[in-house]
C-alpha cells in the first residue's frame, strides 16, 4: 500500500481515548458529567477522551468510498443479515469518510509491529491484527496461486461491535493492497444474560465449559444455534435452556426413537420393510399426509435457511415436522395394533414412517447437533456415505431395493432429560 502511495505521513488530531487506545470522530462521542464538569466520553466504552495532535503514518480511506458503495451494493447479500448491510451503507454514504491513522508513536504504544524504516512508529492493531486472516491462509508462506485456493474467504463471521472494522476499513485494506475483500461477511449480535449485558463487573458472564457439564456439548450448541437470532441480540437464562432441551431433544426428538425402539413395540429391534398396499391405506390419514407434506418439504426448507444462515429456522422447520410425527405415532397407537396379529404390516408402516422422520432429521440436524445426530444415525444403521444432503431427497419407502434393517447396537436414549433439584423434591413428596 505504500508503493501504491496510499500510506502517508502526517500529523493527526482528533479526539483520543486512552483506555480504548483509538481516535474517535465527534458521532463517536457523548457528553457527561463527571465531579461536577462537562467532559467528553465515547458513546460506546463510556471512558474518557482527550484532544490529541501526534505524528502518524495515514491511510488514504476516503479515496476508497466509491470503491466501498460499489462492493456492497454489487451483491446485497455481500453483508446479512439485511440489517448490518443497510448500516454499512448508510454509514459509508452519509459519513464523508476520512483518512485514518494505521500507526502510533511508540514512545506511547510499547508493543506492536514497528514501522519498516521508522522504529520511532508502531502499526496500529487496525491494520496488524486484520493481516492474520491473510497468514492464515497462507499469504507470503506459500506460492501464490496456493493462497488464492483459500482467498477471498467465502464468508467471514463478525460481531456487530466490529462491523464498521470489518465492513469498511477491512474491505479498503485488502483493496487497496490488490486482494479481493471477502465474498460475504454473516454479522451476528450478541448475548444478555436474563436480559442485561454480560459484563465482569456484574459477575453474569456466562462460562460456556462450566454449562456443558449440565447441557453437554450438543445441548449447548442447540441452544445457541436455536434461539439465537442474528439481527438481534439474544437472551441467555439457565431456566430456557433447560425448557428447551427437555422439550424438544429429550421429548420431542429423543422419546420418539426410544418408542420405535423399543422391544415392547419392536421386538425384533428393525427398521421394517413395508406392505405398499398398506402404506397406500394409511396414507390417506390425514395426520399421515401431513407428516409426509412436511418430510417432502423439509430439505429444501433447511437448505434455504442454512444458505441464509438462519439456523434457528432449520431448527423450527424440523421440531414441526417431528411434532406431526409424534402426532401421526399417537394417532395410529402401535401399542393397539401390536395386540392384534393381523395389523401387524400397519404396524410396521407406522414404525417404518416415523423412523423415517427420524432419519431424515437427523441427517438435516448434523450441523446442529453432530453428536446427538450422530448417535440417532448409528441407532438407525444409516451407513456413513448415506448421511448427505442428497439422501434426504428420496424417501425410503421408495427404494425398490429397500429391506428390512437392523437397527444399530447402541443406546436409543439421544439426550437425557435434565434432572432438576426442583424435580428431584417432587419426587420426594410424591
Amino acid at each position: 500500500m505504500a508503493k501504491k502511495n496510499l500510506i502517508y505521513k502526517s500529523t493527526y488530531k482528533g479526539w483520543y481515548c486512552v483506555s480504548d487506545e483509538t481516535f474517535l470522530t465527534d458521532s463517536q462521542l457523548k457528553e457527561t458529567i463527571k465531579d461536577g464538569e462537562k467532559i467528553l466520553v465515547s458513546a460506546e466504552s463510556g471512558h474518557p477522551v482527550e484532544w490529541s495532535e501526534e505524528s502518524n503514518y495515514i491511510f488514504k480511506l476516503k479515496s476508497f468510498k466509491d470503491d466501498l458503495i460499489y462492493w456492497l451494493k454489487h451483491n446485497e447479500r455481500v453483508v446479512v443479515p439485511q440489517k448490518f448491510h443497510k448500516i454499512l451503507l448508510d454509514l459509508i454514504d452519509s459519513e464523508a469518510l476520512t483518512d485514518i491513522s494505521v500507526s502510533r508513536p511508540s514512545s506511547r504504544v510499547h508493543w506492536g509491529i514497528p514501522v519498516p524504516n521508522d522504529p520511532e512508529q508502531t502499526v496500529y492493531v487496525w491494520l496488524d491484527a486484520l493481516t492474520n486472516y491473510l497468514t492464515a491462509a497462507g499469504y507470503s508462506q506459500v506460492p501464490y496461486n496456493e493462497f488464492k485456493k483459500n482467498w477471498p474467504p467465502d464468508v467471514q463471521v463478525i460481531g456487530k461491535d466490529i462491523l464498521k472494522f470489518h465492513g469498511v476499513y477491512w474491505p479498503a485494506f485488502l483493496l487497496g493492497a490488490g486482494l479481493e475483500p471477502p465474498r460475504s461477511i454473516l454479522c451476528h449480535s450478541h448475548w444478555t444474560v436474563d436480559g442485561e449485558k454480560m459484563s465482569k463487573s456484574k459477575k453474569n458472564v456466562v462460562n460456556p465449559i462450566e454449562k456443558i457439564d449440565t447441557f453437554t456439548t450438543d445441548g449447548l450448541r442447540y441452544f445457541l444455534l436455536r434461539e439465537g437470532v442474528n439481527h438481534s441480540d439474544g437472551n441467555y437464562s439457565n431456566t430456557k435452556v433447560l425448557r428447551l432441551l427437555n422439550a424438544e431433544l429429550a421429548d420431542t426428538f429423543g422419546n420418539l426413537l426410544s418408542r420405535c425402539c423399543g422391544k415392547a413395540l419392536n421386538p425384533q429391534q428393525v427398521i421394517p420393510k413395508i406392505n405398499p398396499e398398506t402404506l397406500s391405506k394409511i396414507t390417506t390419514l390425514n395426520v399421515t399426509k401431513k407428516l409426509i407434506e412436511n418430510l417432502s418439504e423439509l430439505p429444501e426448507r433447511c437448505k434455504n435457511h442454512y444458505n441464509d444462515y438462519n439456523f434457528y429456522k432449520v431448527a423450527d422447520a424440523i421440531i414441526t415436522t417431528l411434532h406431526s410425527a409424534n402426532l401421526f405415532f399417537e394417532s395410529l397407537k402401535p401399542w393397539e395394533l401390536k395386540k392384534n396379529i393381523e395389523m401387524q404390516e400397519d404396524l410396521n408402516v407406522t414404525l417404518h414412517l416415523a423412523m423415517e422422520a427420524l432419519r431424515i432429521s437427523g441427517i438435516l440436524l448434523q450441523p446442529l447437533i453432530p453428536k446427538i445426530s450422530e448417535g440417532l444415525l448409528e441407532k438407525l444403521n444409516v451407513p456413513k456415505e448415506e448421511r448427505y444432503f442428497e439422501n434426504v431427497k428420496q424417501f425410503s419407502w421408495e427404494n425398490p431395493s429397500f429391506q428390512t434393517r437392523p437397527l444399530g447396537h447402541n443406546k436409543a436414549v439421544l439426550f437425557k432429560r435434565i434432572i432438576t433439584e426442583n424435580d428431584t423434591k417432587k419426587e420426594i413428596r410424591n
